[in-house]
């Protein structure tokens, strides 16, 4: 019997939808409360999950849903950082 590999998934804070790890986008707070997107998902501390879907970045913007996620004021050069990646994978 083959066994199968089980895939991480995780809910995005804009849209709850569940995804494979891989697919979205991890903004982390590290445990001296830098905001940083974490590409490689091995940053230590809290993260939060997003899908590369602009309007879902404007929709957790507006919700301020990465906010509630990370228990921390995010900066706008964070969104904006979240907004370039995203706009490079739809390229």
């Amino acid at each position: 019997m083959a066994k199968t590999k089980k895939i991480p998934a995780r809910q995005c804070v804009g849209c709850r939808t569940m995804f494979p790890k891989r697919e979205l986008i991890r903004v982390v707070k590290s445990p001296e409360n830098d905001i940083a997107l974490d590409f490689k998902g091995k940053l230590p501390g809290r993260g939060a999950y997003l899908c590369k879907n602009a309007e879902c970045l404007l929709r957790a913007k507006k919700a301020k849903a990465l906010e509630r996620a990370l228990e921390i004021a995010i900066p706008d050069g964070v969104y904006d950082a979240l907004k370039l990646q995203i706009e490079e994978s739809e390229a």
